[in-house]
């Protein structure tokens, strides 16, 4: 299948990744090759892109490019039009729960801020607004571990953090994958709603392409060896998205097309 080719439009490029590959052994072997990715700056909306594909794809490395946690071995990865750095602040959640359980709700939620130099009353106050937001007031003065609070508690606070470093990007790495089905479905509601709320450009992964099709505006599929995309999926689906949604015939139709396109490529 012939990889992905990205044009620019006439909108600001929010990330770039040009022409990227990635080996391990020197070039004997590219776990990715030629790989592009663009994703524009949307005014006033943000953008919800999905990534899928197979165990191993490299949907996880290319969440630590953007997010400069990792470099290619070639190519070009930009934000903003600029090489990373760490002022961009870029924050990722993991499916695992990456709060410091030594350390309060609100201490937690305001670490970004204290890396920054923000004074604490300050974090404390910016901390907390984020806290309710994601509803975890009355639960600040707590350690952030388990089983004080739920997984879907950590995973509150890792959002919560995420957004108040760098409301413009979040970077989503399976961040629900652990969850039982009542907790996922509610985490999958506030996301929406806080994406609604800050127009957000969230690069999420998943492997559950129901969950895809409801967060998403536009789905992207890669294939291995090597990797990169293959497929663009535009969910034609209302930007506010209810649990009513997911009764819609179009939403159902489009699950559909998207486990028959992954099916396909897992062949190939």
């Amino acid at each position: 299948m012939s990889p992905l080719s990205f044009t620019d439009s006439t909108l600001a490029n929010i990330i770039e990744l040009r022409n990227i590959g990635q080996t391990y052994d020197g070039g004997q072997n590219w776990v990715i090759k030629g790989l592009d990715f663009l994703v524009e700056d949307k005014p006033d909306q943000g953008q919800f892109v999905v990534i899928l594909g197979m165990s191993g794809s490299g949907k996880s490395t290319l969440l630590r490019y953007i997010a400069g946690i990792q470099q290619p071995s070639e190519g070009t990865v930009l934000v903003n039009g600029k090489p990373i750095t760490p002022e961009q602040h870029i924050s990722m959640v993991f499916q695992q729960y990456s709060s410091l359980p030594w350390m309060t709700v609100l201490e937690n939620v305001g670490l970004a801020l204290q890396y920054q130099g923000v004074k604490k009353n300050e974090r404390d106050e910016r901390a907390m607004e984020m806290i309710k937001m994601v509803g975890l007031e009355g639960h600040e003065k707590k350690y952030a571990m388990y089983p004080t609070l739920s997984g879907g508690q950590l995973q509150r606070i890792a959002i919560a953090r995420s957004l108040l470093a760098n409301p413009q990007i979040l970077l989503m790495d399976e961040p629900f994958g652990a969850l039982d089905i009542k907790t996922r479905i509610q985490m999958q509601e506030l996301l929406l709603s806080l994406w609604e709320k800050f127009h957000s450009t969230i690069i999420f992964v998943t492997h559950d392409i129901s969950e895809a099709v409801y967060l998403a505006d536009d789905i992207y599929i890669m294939k291995y060896a090597p990797s990169n995309f293959v497929e663009h999926i535009k969910v034609d689906l209302p930007l506010h998205r209810t649990r009513e949604t997911k009764r819609d015939p179009e939403y159902t139709k489009l699950v559909h097309e998207v486990e028959d396109i992954m099916i396909k490529i897992s062949q190939k």
